[in-house]
């Protein structure tokens, strides 16, 4: 499991972003100041570090060289977005720069492509029924035909081949899903969108309802 340092000292960003880093399967490890971070670096390591640049105590990038120096990547999460600042960032080996307000799953999407590339994750081919998946390219196949899935649909799917043959319940997914704007889907639009899974892929795939509970896809 990848382990994730985040330095915010807003609480309720920190609070939102260790949410969805745990609901992505990492584990997450939030810091308020400079001191808590440094004290957690101490006591172990981290796969990649999401740092502020603005704490009570200091800045960020100083936690930043120190994961650096140990080989760890680093994404900053700022409200700074001077050009120089920027530059100067990516400069000292920042691998990502993301600016204040920013999307939930932009953002998770950046932290994955981020431990992928470091980590030097090889490609992977998912299978589900007679629907293919490969993950490294994100693209779904329904036998040898191409099918073109929304960000939202794609999720889903994963979330279905990750779970094969078990029953989901539809709290369980929903728990796990975040539309583009990084808020939660609504269990009737959850509905909707698993129609559309279905009416795209067709007889590659069976998903069964299981009335008053949730789904399971053999």
């Amino acid at each position: 499991m990848f382990r994730i340092l985040i330095l915010e000292d807003d609480e309720m960003i920190a609070s939102g972003l260790t949410y969805a880093i745990e609901h992505e399967g990492f584990e997450a490890a939030p810091a308020r100041n400079i001191k808590e971070a440094e004290d957690l670096l101490s006591k172990t390591s981290f796969d990649l570090g999401i740092l502020d640049m603005q704490l009570p105590d200091g800045r960020g990038d100083s936690i930043g060289k120190k994961l650096k120096e140990e080989g760890v990547p680093v994404i900053y999460l700022t409200v700074e977005d001077e050009e120089a600042g920027i530059v100067k960032a990516f400069e000292e080996g920042a691998d990502d720069y993301v600016v204040k307000p920013f999307r939930i799953r932009e953002l998770l999407a950046r932290v994955s492509r981020t431990l992928h590339r470091n980590q030097g994750a090889p490609d992977e081919i998912l299978r589900i029924g007679s629907v293919k998946i490969d993950t490294s390219a994100g693209k779904v196949y329904a036998g040898e035909r191409y099918v073109d899935l929304t960000a939202l649909e794609y999720r889903i799917l994963l979330i279905f081949a990750g779970n094969k043959g078990k029953l989901l319940t539809r709290n369980q997914i929903l728990e796990k899903i975040w539309d583009s704007e990084g808020n939660f889907v609504e269990d009737n639009t959850l509905t909707v969108y698993i129609k559309r899974i279905r009416e795209k892929l067709g007889d590659s795939i069976s998903i069964e309802t299981v009335r008053g509970i949730g789904y399971r896809v053999g």
